[in-house]
């Protein structure tokens, strides 16, 4: 519906040794990065988890086979740099991506990393092995992969069931990491082991995650810090003022909003603060299996409802785009252009117009003050999700006098 520019401050120092400052400006190595985390997550296991509140502290424990390349700000299928892997290579009809692995890479517990830990994960995402996760919110992700082989100890091909460029895309976010073959999914849940920069330390729900220094890391001189204490914090105000306090070296990335961020420019003028184009999305999911949703009208009408120019005044003060499922350019790589977007439902910049059509529809259904239509939206109780949905029922709520809406705002714990 609307992608928000993604605000966040750090304390400069710090943010210089985290970006990789060259090595002319002589940065020691050393100390604990302290960062607030909006949220206590669920778990500690990134295949498990749906949202970035655990895949942000537990990044560093992993590796994926591939990564995008982290100062380059755009990520595209240029910018995508080996990991694990060191090379691959497709196959003439683009059904067989294979990589080729690092040698001498271990595990957290000194188990030897190979071709089979990464069979088994994908194994895994498949559901084709007996230990099973206990969710897999990317499974749609691999419904082309029909399964991974390790050919050799350090070779692994994953095999499409039809070509597929872009599937490396997904191999490069940070929801792909590698897990060991000889660790359970329940274990991994709570302390888990992986190849990365970082060993899990502790996870204490509703306060704080833990991570030190992998001494052992493959990449030699790396990480330059000792450590990172995530502390949860759910409240935006507090967390900045706390940020502001001195309290925390860096912002959670995705939870400064526009007049926050001139508080702390204002409070803290040594911070270094940037808006950086990001796609943080808010979307509309409807449940298109219950009635009367099962039609492609009716949700269609939901689309025509939407003043998406609205969330992006109130949430951002204007600074944001409309956009698709996808970040539209000239940020984004893949989404569409505004013209493409205006022709979808709903994204007509004439919402009275949209509005009208959308009444049209739900009389044909026979809605109307005599025959109410109940809707339930639910969200996360966080703020960057439960603003959005606010203002959603607000306008449902303007529009439809023929829908009757009920909130329900639920933490994940």
């Amino acid at each position: 519906m609307a992608r928000n520019l993604r605000a966040f401050a750090a304390a400069g120092t710090l943010l210089i040794t985290i970006a990789g400052a060259g090595p002319a400006l002589a940065q020691k190595s050393g100390g604990v990065l302290k960062i607030y985390h909006r949220d206590s997550p669920a778990s500690m296991s990134i295949l498990e988890e749906a949202t970035n509140s655990t895949e942000i502290p537990m990044m560093g424990v992993f590796n994926n086979l591939v990564l995008y390349k982290q100062d380059v700000p755009q990520n595209s299928l240029q910018s995508i740099v080996p990991d694990l892997a060191t090379d691959w290579s497709w196959n003439e009809d683009g059904t067989e991506l294979t990589f080729r692995l690092r040698n001498g890479v271990k595990w957290h517990d000194g188990q030897p990393f190979t071709a089979k830990d990464v069979k088994c994960t994908w194994d895994l995402l498949l559901g084709k092995l007996q230990e099973k996760l206990r969710a897999n919110p990317r499974k749609a992700w691999y419904q082309n992969l029909e399964g991974v082989t390790a050919d050799a100890d350090l070779t692994a091909t994953f095999h499409l069931k039809r070509p597929q460029p872009a599937i490396i895309a997904l191999l490069a976010s940070g929801y792909a990491p590698v897990y060991p073959c000889h660790v359970s999914p329940r274990d991994m849940r709570q302390h888990p082991i992986g190849t990365g920069p970082f060993k899990f330390g502790e996870f204490k729900p509703n306060e704080y995650i833990k991570v030190g220094r992998n001494p052992e890391y493959w990449k030699s001189g790396r990480p330059y810090l000792d450590g990172i204490e995530y502390t949860v914090i759910p409240n935006r105000s507090t967390a900045i003022l706390s940020f502001i306090a001195g309290k925390f070296d860096m912002t959670f990335p995705f939870e400064v909003t526009v007049p926050l961020l001139r508080d702390v420019k204002a409070q803290a003028p040594h911070a270094i603060c940037e808006l950086v184009p990001a796609n943080a999305s808010a979307n509309l999911i409807i449940n298109r299996d219950a009635p009367p949703f099962d039609n492609p009208e009716m949700r269609r009408a939901l689309a025509l409802a939407l003043d998406r120019k609205a969330f992006i005044d109130i949430l951002t003060e204007g600074q944001g785009d409309v956009g698709g499922a996808m970040q539209p350019p000239p940020e984004g790589v893949w989404g569409m252009p505004p013209d493409m977007l205006r022709s979808l439902p709903g994204y007509d910049p004439d919402v009275p117009k949209s509005r009208v059509e959308a009444r049209a529809i739900m009389e044909k259904f026979g809605y109307g003050p005599d025959k109410r239509l109940a809707v339930k939206v639910s969200e996360r109780n966080i703020a960057i999700f439960r603003d959005p949905a606010v203002i959603l029922i607000d306008q449902l709520k303007e529009i439809f006098d023929a829908i009757e809406i009920r909130a329900a705002f639920f933490q994940i714990t």
